[in-house]
């Protein structure tokens, strides 16, 4: 398939400046400082292939429970397949406990299944918290560590970086500590949502934040994560706040072509992709197309995992509502392609209506967490009782 770059137009203003450094975590070169952050139900192998199309940077994939990975699940072992074109195989992991945390990196490693393993530190979903995990657990210092820890010394040359939020709220601010922790146990970057668990997706990212955290880590790379919706974002992201590489997560749902953004973004080039209708249902299509491979040629699943990308895809374009909601029933590739066949593929790209913030915002709300989870900074044996036997046994969020 040729790169979208290939047909890309100039588009004023770009970025024509490079932002950072390329960047390196542990051996790992990238071209540039880009990572795709892992999100559940999103960043599977079939999403990955597509935005590796369109330009560069480390691709990770969404959160594996080490426990279902340590007890060799079905749905665990097929999520932590790369395709052939993954050079760099990278693989998040979720844990609440540093033994079965250990083992998981330990099984990856010496299975040879990735290059690189991150920890999920930083999800804001209620059925994670409650069960201290997530963004709740860096509150217990010590615990966090034990699990870093654990996980790095099973990972051996494998380099192991650590997502997090700020905190839990603005009370209970925990980033700064967890990162010093992350850093002395040996992690090769530390990426961070510049915003707490009690703020999920709403308001605008602390980049600040971002800032303050680089300001106190010194031998890692920093990542910031939040409000980056497109190249511009990034570059400013990195401007303001000194980063070493910037995480993109929901600025690419139904815009895999902003990885192409970001590539000729951080090298100096002028380049920004503004796809017509037919290019974004090509797009959609091939998607479409590398999830049916993934799902080992059951296309109906393929289908059904599409739906929800429907409206991120066409967002702004003039698609009507009738042919939305009946892209988003699509049963077949056939079906599929008589579908697209109905898009006016000559409109142009249409500006501003299809771009900006995709996805649920929501508003803050508070955290779900353990009872008595805030009163101390200890893991104490109830917790620890109460942590452990709450290992998450499903991978995929």
């Amino acid at each position: 398939m040729p790169s979208a770059l290939d047909t890309a137009a100039p588009a004023a203003p770009a970025p024509t400046a490079p932002a950072a450094a390329p960047l390196t975590i542990g051996p790992l070169p990238l071209s540039v400082p880009v990572v795709l952050a892992p999100m559940a139900g999103i960043t599977n192998t079939a999403f990955r292939r597509l935005c590796r199309e369109y330009g560069a940077g480390l691709y990770v994939s969404e959160m594996i429970t080490s426990r279902a990975l340590v007890e060799r699940t079905p749905e665990s072992m097929r999520l932590i397949k790369h395709h052939e074109s993954e050079t760099t195989r990278s693989i998040q992991l979720y844990s609440v406990d540093p033994v079965t945390a250990g083992e998981a990196a330990a099984f990856l490693v010496g299975e040879g299944l990735a290059d690189h393993i991150d920890m999920n530190f930083g999800c804001p979903v209620p059925k994670v918290t409650r069960k201290g995990g997530g963004a709740a657990l860096p509150w217990k210092l010590e615990h966090f560590r034990r699990i870093v820890e654990a996980t790095v010394k099973a990972a051996g040359s494998i380099p192991v970086t650590v997502k997090m939020r700020k905190g839990i709220d603005a009370d209970h601010l925990t980033y700064l500590e967890a990162a010093k922790a992350a850093e002395g146990a040996g992690v090769a970057a530390i990426a961070l949502h510049a915003r707490t668990a009690a703020e999920f997706y709403s308001g605008n990212a602390d980049w600040d934040a971002i800032g303050t955290l680089k300001q106190a880590v010194s031998s890692v790379p920093v990542l910031g994560n939040g409000d980056i919706w497109s190249a511009e974002d990034a570059l400013r992201m990195v401007e303001q706040s000194g980063c070493d590489g910037i995480v993109v997560g929901r600025g690419c749902l139904g815009r895999p072509w902003l990885f192409g953004d970001l590539a000729s973004a951080f090298t100096g080039g002028g380049l920004k992709i503004q796809p017509g209708l037919g290019e974004v249902g090509d797009a959609f299509r091939r998607h479409a197309e590398l999830l049916v491979d993934f799902y080992d040629d059951d296309e109906a699943r393929a289908c059904r995992d599409i739906r929800k990308h429907v409206a991120w895809y066409f967002k702004g374009y003039p698609v009507g509502g009738e042919l939305r909601a009946r892209l988003a029933r699509v049963e077949s590739l056939a079906q599929m392609d008589d579908l697209l066949g109905e898009l006016d593929r000559d409109q142009p790209y249409p500006g501003a209506p299809a771009e900006g913030q995709r996805g649920r915002a929501g508003t803050p709300k508070k955290p779900s967490l353990p009872q008595n989870w805030l009163a101390s900074r200890e893991l104490d044996e109830a917790h620890r009782a109460e942590v452990t036997a709450a290992e998450l046994h499903h991978s995929g969020g």
